[in-house]
């Protein structure tokens, strides 16, 4: 191939990489030169990136691409990967290029558009599902949980998988998450409403819900020229801007949360690592009882949570 006799030098590592990867006839060399390519770009985790996109055009279960390192590398999965490692350093984020984000067990489809759920939001998701388990455990009829701002519908997912008599709902206003969605949930049981917040449940719901739950958008607007260049440039800014102090969303949730929830319901949301203070002081002020922040498994501050009093 052409490309593969294109002169390199030691001050284009990137160029280097490219051509030897399109040459390679080995998954290990594929890998440790896709790795030397994103870490030439500015990826942090360029080596676990690589072994993503490669298991991605391989077809390869998660953590399995080390045992094939030896095997050849086929010329439609090296074309496939040269795609991805395109799009990777021009700035998209990994699971927009790979078209899919883990999340706990499940797989959420994402791309431009929405944003994409990060591990961190696993442990809310697994917080709000075992309020609902229990819930559900007391009740003789489903048990009822909404996921305010979905995005992706990746915690509506996680919960209703995980409690699975249980009616979930689930809200989102842009447009552009609410197709995301859309796909994502069209197989599963959840009811998704677009609308912003609270505003288009069903008034039948009044003082009928166990759970509601959400990852409202968190971030200062002064903090938002901080975030990582393919957040700030790729994902949708809606998602993310939470206000001077981050929390005007989350206000106006636990404005309304108590007229939805059932005496002894739960609110569980999403924060940023230095608003535990202020925004538990914003449910104990709301009337919220066995108010608590908890870390996630950095230790950073990432979970509120306080129960509707009985």
């Amino acid at each position: 191939m052409t490309r593969s006799k294109a002169p390199a030098t030691a001050h284009d590592p990137a160029r280097a990489a490219a051509g030897a990867t399109a040459a390679t006839t080995t998954v290990g060399a594929a890998l440790s030169e896709t790795s030397a390519r994103l870490m030439a770009a500015g990826c942090v985790s360029a080596d676990a990136e690589a072994r993503w996109l490669l298991e991605e055009v391989l077809d390869l279960r998660p953590g399995t691409i080390g045992s094939r390192r030896r095997e050849p590398l086929p010329a439609s999965a090296a074309r496939a990967l040269e795609r991805m490692v395109e799009r990777r350093v021009a700035g998209e984020p990994l699971q927009y290029v790979v078209g899919w984000a883990p999340f706990g067990h499940l797989r959420v489809r994402v791309g431009p558009g929405v944003f994409v759920p990060r591990p961190e939001t696993e442990l809310i998701a697994e917080r709000a599902a075992g309020h609902l388990r229990v819930a559900s455990e007391r009740h003789a009829e489903p048990a009822v949980a909404v996921d305010l701002c979905t995005g992706s519908g990746a915690i509506a997912m996680f919960v209703a998988d995980a409690v699975p008599s249980a009616r979930v709902l689930a809200t989102e206003v842009d447009p552009g998450a609410l197709e995301w969605a859309a796909r994502n949930l069209e197989a599963t049981r959840v009811e998704l409403l677009a609308g912003d917040l609270d505003r288009p449940l069903p008034e039948g719901l009044r003082s009928r819900v166990d759970l509601i739950v959400t990852n409202v958008p968190y971030v200062p607007t002064p903090a938002m020229e901080l975030l990582p260049r393919d957040v700030r440039e790729h994902e949708p800014m809606v998602s993310l801007d939470g206000g001077p102090d981050g929390l005007d969303v989350l206000r106006r949730v636990v404005a309304t949360a108590g007229t939805w929830l059932v005496p002894g319901g739960w609110l569980v949301a999403e924060i940023g690592d230095d608003q535990g203070e202020t925004a538990s002081g914003l449910l104990r002020d709301a009337g919220f009882v066995e108010v608590a922040v908890r870390p996630d498994l950095t230790g950073r501050t990432r979970v509120l949570e306080g129960r509707w009093p009985a």
